[in-house]
């Protein structure tokens, strides 16, 4: 049998879990997902795992938090005073706001919590500081080329 190689385009079916077994990704109810092998589009450990599969085959890969999204940054964890936000509507735990950072580039913050003169925002991914835990299937091979 046909084995996946870099430079192949494959289909794949996941899913993706944290340690505690909380589902934050998966394929089931859609499509598979193309992936062409190499080119940088899945993290690298998943990239590994599929060079070599087989269709049908299926695999387990962990990707360690600092691979993934990074370790989770409580600095990045920030009080804004309410009087600095737009008055169209009312800040809510678990609304997003994207600001402009000191070198113009922009971050997206979570609402955390709401306070009467202040909200707290947290700037860190939502997986941040989370190891994930991918089951994959190859499910199709398109032969580089």
């Amino acid at each position: 049998m046909e084995a996946a190689k870099k430079g192949d385009t494959v289909l794949i079916d996941y899913t993706v879990q944290t340690t505690d077994g909380r589902v934050v990704g998966k394929t089931e109810e859609n499509e598979p997902v193309s992936v062409t092998i190499g080119s940088a589009e899945i993290f690298p450990e998943v990239e590994t795992a599929l060079d070599g599969m087989e269709v049908g085959s299926e695999q387990s890969v962990t990707v360690s938090s600092d691979n993934a999204f990074g370790p989770r940054r409580e600095e990045m964890v920030i009080d804004i005073p309410r009087a600095q936000l737009p008055n169209d509507n009312t800040p809510e735990p678990g609304m997003t706001l994207a600001a402009q950072q000191q070198d113009g580039s922009t971050v997206n913050l979570t609402i955390i919590a709401v306070n009467d003169e202040t909200i707290t925002a947290d700037g860190n991914h939502p997986l941040a500081g989370e190891d994930l835990h991918f089951g994959v299937k190859l499910v199709e091979i398109k032969p580089a080329a």
